[in-house]
């Protein structure tokens, strides 16, 4: 039986699975979708369980409501004024970021809404990301005193390091043309074909090989890190992993034989 309409509603997170892909839905618009700690015990045991799932192969992370998310709640920080709660709160939200990264799904942020401070900080450590065209963006904690430093780490691994200190240092907003074109979110849409193109970019991503996304996303964030001589080393040790495995032969079968693949 379906949950009723104000049991979702205290939900933290939803989630939905359709076809390979599972959505996870920051579900407090209220609060503009802020990382509070229950919302991040929420994520991180969705990504738990998603990690584990082998049925999963695409993940999208969404929002309801105005905003993306606007990063902590200011207020349960405010109310919880003291070093080990802002200690935990940091880790859990740290994992989170992390996970998305180690996840072995691609991981699809569809962006709506406004992303500042650790919100933005979520579509950086996504994979891909595709936001509404009104959608904005900011890393606004110098606005009060406070340097987005957490944020920083993924943004600072996503767009030129001019641009993240831009952001950080005047906690200006941007449009979403412009995080386009700083390497931010790979495409801005047109408000409503936001949900389309981001379902289309999932089902895309979920026709593909699962072995060769999995290996493929792991390989390209452990060279990202090394240096040139060892990432060259790394990506070939994959490459012939993945020639040798059943779906690189049958991709190359079906190469030669000029047909679709049928991935296992």
């Amino acid at each position: 039986m379906a949950a009723k309409p104000d049991t979702l509603s205290r939900v933290a997170v939803l989630r939905e699975d359709h076809e390979g892909v599972t959505t996870l839905t920051l579900n407090r618009p209220e609060s503009y979708n802020t990382l509070s700690s229950e919302t991040l015990a929420a994520m991180n045991a969705a990504l738990a369980d998603i990690a584990a799932d082998p049925a999963v192969r695409v993940v999208v992370i969404a929002s309801t409501g105005k905003a993306f998310s606007t990063g902590h709640d200011m207020k349960e920080m405010r109310s919880h004024h003291d070093e080990a709660f802002l200690n935990k709160l940091l880790a859990d939200c740290s994992r989170m970021m992390q996970t998305l990264v180690n996840l072995p799904q691609p991981v699809i942020a569809q962006v709506q809404g406004i992303a500042t401070a650790a919100g933005c900080q979520l579509v950086a450590s996504c994979d891909l990301a595709l936001a509404a065209q009104s959608a904005r963006f900011a890393t606004s904690g110098i606005n009060y005193g406070l340097f987005c430093a957490t944020p920083a780490v993924a943004l600072s691994r996503t767009v030129a390091r001019k641009h993240a200190l831009e952001m950080l240092l005047t906690g200006d907003f941007i449009d979403a043309t412009t995080a386009e074109r700083i390497g931010l979110i790979n495409h801005a849409i047109a408000d409503d074909e936001l949900a389309a193109a981001t379902a289309a970019l999932a089902r895309k991503l979920a026709g593909k090989s699962a072995y060769a996304l999995r290996l493929g996303k792991v390989s390209f964030y452990q060279q990202a890190n090394q240096s040139l001589d060892a990432a060259y080393r790394c990506a070939s040790a994959d490459l012939v992993r993945n020639i040798l495995a059943s779906d690189g032969r049958e991709g190359l079968n079906a190469f030669m034989q000029k047909r679709e693949p049928r991935f296992s």
